[in-house]
């Protein structure tokens, strides 16, 4: 059984992008303009958990402004000032900051780049089965089957 070669370790800005920008249907991908993955745990086979590297050009967001039914989520900044957008508001976050988003809270949260310089930052969440995503200002609805996405609008019919 041939088994494929992971490396040891990386310059993670070395890492390929993500060839898909986003998983999302339209009219909602065209909005992750600007926004660049490096999904770092898919190359060394990780199975419970993702890790990626995020480039946010000025005015791109981090993703639809969401929250997860079963996924812890994490965030780590690494340069730029980005704004950190959930239901208590937004703060604007620095190089060295982070926050975590813990699972079931209903707290819908995203990142955007209100500066004029890229933003960078790690992302990490869990890939529990069976997690679902819901989005409060927009009409989506994410359900995560046999590993991979499925969008919804909030009355369940399907994009």
């Amino acid at each position: 059984m041939s088994q494929e070669t992971m490396p040891t370790a990386i310059k993670a800005s070395d890492a390929p992008t993500r060839t898909k920008p986003s998983n999302y249907p339209e009219p909602f991908a065209s909005r992750m303009v600007g926004r660049e993955k490096r999904p770092l745990g898919d190359l060394f086979g990780l199975t419970n958990f993702g890790v990626n590297l995020t480039r946010l050009a000025p005015n791109a967001v981090s993703a639809l402004r969401h929250a997860h039914s079963k996924q812890d989520e994490f965030i780590y900044i690494l340069q730029g000032c980005p704004t950190l957008h959930t239901d208590e508001g937004r703060t604007q976050l620095s190089p060295g900051m982070c926050a975590g988003f813990k699972a079931g809270t209903g707290n819908g949260h995203h990142l955007i780049n209100e500066t004029s310089e890229d933003v960078l930052y790690l992302e990490i969440g869990d890939r529990t089965p069976g997690d679902e995503g819901s989005y409060p200002d927009d009409d989506l609805k994410a359900l995560l089957e046999d590993g991979l996405w499925k969008f919804v609008h909030k009355d369940g019919t399907p994009y």
